[in-house]
């Protein structure tokens, strides 16, 4: 029987190479999105052509029935959970001086009250050998103006997975995050200036952005056989961006 890999945000950028690259892999995906069903189908029409049993569900990740029914229409649906990777996420930017509290509050909701969420619904049905993949950003060790929300967010997130590894000690289940640096998708590039983002390719010595498949490539050696050894880490994967 093949395994289950549930794909959080899979309906476009890292998340939608995220769930190409898994059903390469062999792994069934449940594809999850938040509004967007058209492109979430339009992700599942392209893994069944690679021969993936894929479907899609909705679910909105800062939302604690939605999540559980995630897990449970997956078991239903599926008859187990094998992967989850957890890579929803906003990132709107504001310089804490400002005081955006209901942005502040949004990123929080969808970022780290996210990663909660679907981490508990992880720990809870994820089986024996399996993988938990969440999602930080290398940016935490720059401290961008602007970033502020995110940042904590997504230092929460670190949190989560280093305790969460601790917690499933016995059942041979990792917990680990992927934290990358500048990749060309949609969420980094929206409201940046040709500038903007030349400025940030030069940080990195590979002096490039990095692409989703880049990305896709690190979360499935963490959800094969060869990451079985590697727990509770966060790896950077940026090209030297940090």
């Amino acid at each position: 029987m093949k395994k289950v890999a549930i794909v959080t945000g899979a309906s476009r950028g890292i998340g939608r190479a995220v769930a190409r690259r898994l059903a390469q892999d062999g792994f069934v995906v449940v594809v999850n999105y938040l509004s967007n069903a058209g492109e979430a189908d339009q992700v599942v029409a392209e893994l069944k052509g690679i021969g993936s049993n894929a479907i899609t569900i909705q679910a909105d990740v800062s939302s604690a029935p939605d999540v559980e029914r995630l897990f449970n229409e997956t078991v239903k649906r599926l008859g187990s959970v094998d992967v989850v990777v957890h890579n929803s996420g906003i990132m709107p930017l504001s310089p804490i001086g400002k005081n955006e509290v209901d942005l502040f509050d949004k990123v929080i909701s969808t970022n780290l009250r996210g990663a909660f969420l679907v981490l508990a619904q992880a720990a809870q049905h994820v089986a024996t050998g399996g993988r938990i993949i969440a999602f930080s950003s290398s940016v935490l060790a720059k401290s961008f103006p602007t970033y502020g929300p995110y940042i904590a967010s997504k230092a929460g997130v670190e949190g989560l997975v280093h305790v969460l590894a601790n917690e499933l000690r016995g059942r041979n289940v990792t917990v680990n995050a992927v934290a990358p640096g500048p990749v060309a998708t949609e969420l980094f590039l929206k409201g940046k200036s040709e500038g903007q983002v030349a400025e940030i390719v030069k940080m990195a010595p590979l002096e490039r952005l990095g692409q989703p498949d880049d990305i896709a490539a690190v979360v499935s050696f963490l959800a094969g056989a060869d990451g079985g050894w590697v727990n509770s880490q966060v790896l950077r994967a940026n090209g030297g961006f940090a």
